[in-house]
Formats: structure tokens, sequence, C-alpha cells
């Protein structure tokens, strides 16, 4: 079973397939825009300073009857290849062949310029790479003369700049795909909350609960499911209902005849007969007997059955104390028509539960007892509290039952190969439908000292005091 659902389609994981894969893709060009958009105007302002530098430059240009200088001094030099990071360079060419001031080697690397026009290209400079900037300034005879004003300088800001940039990015798809992650993943939880709690109810239906599935808060792509589930639950309710319908009705239909068969054959067997029909005449009334019984657990059955799947009913709080010494009288005479010793041990024990129901467990329980422990054997009935659970048991000194029949003796109909009386073998059944009814359990156990046999019934906490 466990393999065959992990084959199966999983709605959560396709859910977060299609919400995530996109992620996967959009997250990382996130993250290459946020870079581009933090490393653009960072290398655009270091461009900036490379023409500040190089318009500087132009300022210092002069001409004088036609010749081209660079009045540079060596502090104004050293001004403009102040750096902290980088090493800046600076060439200018008064448009031929001639240099006017700085790195010769820089001159001859930068491409040819017009008047007015700004080139910024990449370069090696005495074997290390450079950004430069190419400004060509209008100066000297003829008109048409133009000297080229080239600063350079080396990549440090840039790489740090690439670095923080980088960074942001990183950071930035990280805010970004985190929240978002933890946002599909509740949302999905969220969504399939619903699911898992009609799963849950369906789970939790069994043929004595058949309750509808509520569908508030299920999504209206699955409502029509439960809708339908729903449906289906209501005719199964109705086929129960008409099953125990027939059942209740055939018990009550077979109750007058059986107790009309019972009363005859007692009295004929209490009159004057012939000895040969005495034989035919016991069994008689045995089958009558047991007919009766056999109705009567019938009915108990249907009602048992009947409260599991209504939900008109309510429990009711009451001590089973007070339930087991109300009933004791009814079982008295019979114990003693049995030769047995019939004694209660009865402790406040509160329950919630159906008084009807509780009544035909003990009755059940007792009734077994009486037909099956013997002559002579002693039956006792005890009710108490223990660690706040409710327990009721009723325990005889018969023979016993085999430990590998104990299990068996839960099935419908089921009696112990040693088994003796009339039973039909529902007893038990009914008692494990009723004990379930109200959340309890049921054990068959071995009696003090492994003589006889125990049934106890442990209920679950309850409020009640």
């Amino acid at each position: 079973m466990s393999i065959a659902r992990e084959r199966q389609p999983s709605l959560r994981r396709a859910l977060l397939v299609w919400l995530l894969l996109p992620l996967v893709v959009l997250i990382p060009l996130t993250a290459a825009l946020i870079y581009g958009l933090a490393l653009s105007p960072a290398l655009d302002a270091l461009d900036r300073a490379l023409t500040d530098t190089a318009v500087a430059l132009a300022q210092i240009v002069e001409v004088h009857d036609g010749r081209v200088t660079l009045p540079l001094s060596e502090q104004t030099a050293r001004a403009l290849r102040a750096d902290l990071v980088d090493e800046t360079v600076f060439a200018v060419g008064d448009g031929g062949s001639r240099l006017l001031g700085g790195n010769a080697s820089l001159l001859r690397l930068a491409p040819s310029v017009q008047a007015g026009q700004w080139r910024f290209f990449e370069a090696t400079l005495d074997g290390k790479p450079v950004r430069a900037a190419a400004h060509g300034l209008r100066c000297g005879e003829p008109p048409s003369q133009v000297c080229a004003i080239v600063v350079a300088e080396t990549l440090g800001k840039r790489a740090a700049a690439e670095r923080a940039a980088l960074l942001a990015a990183l950071v930035g798809a990280t805010a970004l795909a985190l929240p978002l992650v933890v946002l599909a993943m509740l949302a999905v939880n969220r969504a399939m909350r619903p699911l898992g709690r009609a799963a849950a109810e369906v789970e939790s239906l069994t043929p004595q609960r058949l309750a509808s599935i509520d569908a508030r808060g299920v999504p209206r792509e699955v409502a029509s499911f439960v809708y339908a589930l729903n449906r289906l639950l209501a005719r199964l309710r109705d086929a129960a209902a008409a099953q125990r319908a027939f059942v209740s009705d055939a018990a009550h239909q077979l109750r007058t005849p059986l107790a009309v068969m019972r009363v005859e054959t007692a009295q004929a067997l209490a009159t004057p007969h012939p000895q040969e029909l005495h034989p035919a005449l016991e069994r008689l009334h045995a089958a009558a007997e047991r007919g009766a019984r056999l109705a009567q657990q019938l009915l108990a059955l249907a009602r048992t059955e009947g409260m599991a799947l209504d939900p008109t009913q309510r429990p009711q709080r009451l001590d089973l104390s007070r339930l087991a010494a109300g009933i004791a009288d009814r079982w008295l005479q019979p114990s003693l028509d049995a030769g047995q010793d019939l004694g209660f041990e009865l402790e406040p024990a509160w329950v919630e539960g159906y008084p009807v129901l509780l009544e035909e467990l003990l009755g059940n329980l007792v009734h077994n007892a009486i037909e099956h422990a013997g002559p002579g054997a002693r039956i006792t009935v005890r009710t108490l509290t223990h660690e706040g659970c409710a327990r009721l048991s009723v325990e005889d000194e018969g023979r016993g039952v085999p430990a590998e029949e104990l299990e068996l003796l839960w099935q419908r109909f089921r009696r112990g190969r040693e088994a003796r009386g009339t039973g039909s073998g529902l007893g038990l059944a009914i008692v494990a439908d009723i004990a379930r009814l109200h959340g309890a359990s049921v054990a068959l156990e071995p009696g003090e000292q492994g003589r006889g046999l125990r049934v106890q019934v442990r209920f679950p906490p309850t409020n009640v005091t």
C-alpha cells in the first residue's frame, strides 16, 4: 500500500514545482539585472573621473603664436595622478607625433579622435590592464589641428565596484528568493490544509461512522469531489439504515412466535406428558430459548449500529456503579438457578455514554459468565476509576478459555470449542461494538491466579466528577 501511494502523483509536489520552477529562472535574471543596474552607475562615475582629469588637462593646454604647449608643473602632475587605489597616467599630444606631456606609451595606444570627441577603451600599459579615456581638443594652427588628451588608470576601483555589484546582486536575489520560496510553501500548505483535513475525516470513517465530510474551506476544484463523496456516504447510510431496519423488524417479528414457543414448551414440560416425548420437548424448549436470545441480541446489534450512525444521539453522563446496581436484580435469579455466586464490587466510575447500550454491554458480559462459568462458580462485577479512566470488569472462576481462542471470540457467531449454554456467539461481538462506540477498549484475559475469565472494559478519561 505504501509503495503504491509513493508512486501516485503528488498535488503538493506539482504545485511547488510549478511555483518554484519559474523562480529558478527568474531569480538569476533578477540577480543579473541588479548586478547590471548597480555596476553601470559605478563604472560611469569612474569614467567621469577620467573625463574630469582630461578636462583639467585641456584647461592647461596653451597655444602661443601657433605653438601648443602644456605648462604643467610637477606639483600639478602629481595632483592629477594622485589616487589611493589605482595608478593614474595621462598623455597629451599636439596632434602630430610630439608629446606635450605625460606617458608616451599611453599616447601611442590611444585611438584617433576628432575635435570634441570622447572615446573610452581598455588597453595594457606596462603589463597592467587599464581603462582609458581619449579626448580630442582643437588647438593650434591650422584650425583642423586636434590635440589628443588621454587619461588612464588601472582597474582596482572597477574590480571593487564589480565585487560590490555582485554582492548586491546576490544579496538582493537571496532576499527576494527566500521570502518567495517561503511564501510559496506556505501558500501550498495553506491550500492543501483543507484537503488534508478532508482526507483525515475520510480516514476516520468506519462502517459505524459514515458522517459527511465538512466541505468548508475546501477549494472549489475539489469541493465537487467532496460533494460526490458525501452523496455516496449518504447512500451508504441509507443502505445501512435499511439493513438495520430489516434486522430490527425481523427480530421483532421473531420475538412473538419465539416467546409463544418458549411458554408452550415450558408448559408442556411442566404438565404430564409421555416420557418418550420429554427429550424432544427439552430440545425444543432449548431451541426456543436460544432463538429468543438471538433475536434479543440482533435487536441490540441493530440498536448499537443505529446510535453509532445517528448524529442526533448524544451520550449522557452516568456512573457505571449506579448502572450496575440498577440492573443487579435482573441477574441474581439466573445466577442462583445456575448454582453460582454473583457478587458486585462497585466504586464510582463516571463515563459519557448511552445508558441503554451500556446496560446491554453489561448484560451480555454477565449472561456469558452465567452461561459458561458452570455450577459453583463465583462471578464478580467490578467498577472503579484508575488514573482518571473508568473501568468495568466481569470476572468468573469457571474453566476459562484457551489462550489461542481468546481473540477469535470477538468475531460474530464465534463460540469457543468448549462453550456451554445456548449462546449464539453474538454477545462479545456486541460488547466490542458498544465499547468501540464509547471510545473504550475491551480485553479478554485470565482471571486471578489464572482461573476463569475476566472481561475488562477501559473507558477514555472524562471530565465528569
